[in-house]
This record gives C-alpha cells, structure tokens and sequence, in this order.
C-alpha cells in the first residue's frame, strides 16, 4: 500500500504531488494492476488535505488511465508501466543510494542534493 506525503513548500499542487507518487509507486513495482488505492477520505485524513483534492488526484489517475474507479468498492490500479522489472530491483538503485549516502557524508544537505539531481537530468533529459 502506497502511503503519500505531501510537501506543502514544494510549491506543486497537493494533487499533482498524489499523481506523480502513484506514477512512481507504479514504476518501482510497489503498486501493480488489481491493487487498491488508499479511499479518498484516508488519504485527506493522513494527509491533512481537502477531500476534494484527493479525488481531484484520483480523477486525474482515471484520466491517465492508470486507475479504475469502482462505485462502492474503491479505486484500483489499472495498468502498471510495461517494464522488464521494476525500478526497484534495478543496480541503479543500489548505486544511487551508495552515492546519497556519500552524499550525506560529505555534509550535503537535501537542497545541495537537489540542485546536483536538477543539474544532471537538465545535461541527460534536456527536454524533460
């Protein structure tokens, strides 16, 4: 089950913030089809927002085509991204978290990680 967390300073809407968590929940094989998703009203509760944002998140899911919502039931992952494993078994996870936890020994903080994180997709995914 996906927990979400909201950065209330990340300037990115709360909603947008549940999107793109499910997206990555999907990619590193924590969610797959057939599994539910928290109830909208669970998810405002933890998280402290709006009912209606969550389901303005969930709706958004819909359209994407990613989740089916089921009347009286729940809502359900739909599809997963066709990959040959997930992103969590993947070396370059292991090989990122060696280089956040050099990272963190050099003394940098989140906002250094940040900036170099930014720096190097804008060099790799310049159209991103």
């Amino acid at each position: 089950m996906v927990e979400f967390r909201i950065d209330r300073q990340s300037g990115m809407a709360a909603y947008l913030q549940i999107v793109q968590q499910v997206q990555e929940a999907l990619r590193m094989g924590i969610l797959a089809a057939g599994d539910q998703l928290p109830t909208a009203a669970r998810v405002a509760a933890v998280t402290k927002l709006n009912p209606n944002t969550t389901l303005k998140a969930y709706r958004e899911l819909e359209h994407l085509g990613l989740v089916e919502a089921r009347p009286g039931v729940g809502t359900f992952v739909s599809t997963s991204p066709a990959r040959p494993r997930t992103l969590a078994d993947s070396p370059l996870r292991g090989e990122l978290a060696d280089w956040m936890g050099r990272a963190r020994r050099e003394g940098l903080d989140w906002t250094d990680v940040s900036a170099l994180i930014t720096a190097a997709r804008a060099e790799h995914y310049p159209a991103v």
